[in-house]
């Protein structure tokens, strides 16, 4: 007999995969399709995170002022980091207030799982500083720079199996900027990518849970994260011509 969680995890399953069922299926078109599953997939995180996170369509800028590529899925700190610009539902993040970033795709394949990674690196690549931390006795030391987990979204799987040795082979081939951490095949299930001494594992979820089993591993995921990296605010003004020493 399911006891209360489990019933709650099965009616979010439940509740969750209508709608991103009814968006794979009902649009015709593969951008209006594409669109409606990433607004599916936002409103989900955008809805269960802690409110310490933020989850949004955006690009990601550092302090040189270089960007990333237009990422489907960003989740940042909204607590302690500002949203640089923000006009047309196009925000630009700062670097250092970044925890994971996802790309969203109908389906699992070699393509899109080399797609997702260099969407990821060009993330990964930016220059995230890290300053120092005033509180009540002092200052703390700018602390090291957290990894940025890197994942992929998608309804089903062109492989057979699913979250088999296809997908595998094709992580392994990942440069080490584009390696992903997570990810979901709602059909299939969510899976975990482990790696150890060059070698490459997945941990897999039962797919009639793929999507609250891929919540909860992300929550595990930013909790041992921790909070991002204070800002070195100076090197932002020193980059737009502000000068300071």
């Amino acid at each position: 007999m399911e006891n209360q969680l489990q019933k709650t995890a099965r009616a979010l399953q439940e509740t969750l995969e209508a709608s991103l069922r009814a968006s794979n299926s009902a649009h015709v078109h593969p951008v209006s399709k594409g669109d409606a599953t990433e607004e599916n997939w936002l409103k989900l995180l955008q809805s269960h995170l802690p409110k310490r996170y933020e989850a949004s369509k955006a690009f990601v800028m550092d302090s040189l002022g270089c960007i990333s590529d237009q990422i489907d899925i960003v989740v940042y700190d909204r607590q302690y980091t500002p949203v640089l610009y923000n006009q047309d539902r196009q925000p630009f993040i700062p670097a250092e207030s970044v925890y994971a970033v996802f790309e969203v795709k109908p389906s699992l394949n070699r393509e899109y799982i080399f797609y997702a990674g260099e969407k990821v690196a060009s993330v990964r690549k930016l220059l995230r500083t890290s300053a120092e931390i005033t509180h009540a006795g002092g200052k703390f030391e700018p602390r090291p720079l957290s990894p940025i987990l890197g994942g992929i979204l998608t309804y089903e799987s062109e492989w057979k199996p699913g979250l088999g040795k296809p997908l595998l082979h094709a992580l392994n081939e990942l440069a080490v900027e584009q390696k992903l951490d997570i990810g979901c095949t709602i059909t299939e299930g969510a899976f975990e990518i482990e790696y150890f001494d060059g070698k490459t594992q997945l941990v897999k979820s039962d797919s009639s849970l793929s999507l609250v089993s891929f919540f909860f591993r992300l929550l595990a995921k930013l909790q041992n994260l921790g909070t991002v990296s204070a800002i070195d605010y100076k090197q932002y003004i020193n980059a737009i011509g502000g000068n300071i020493p």
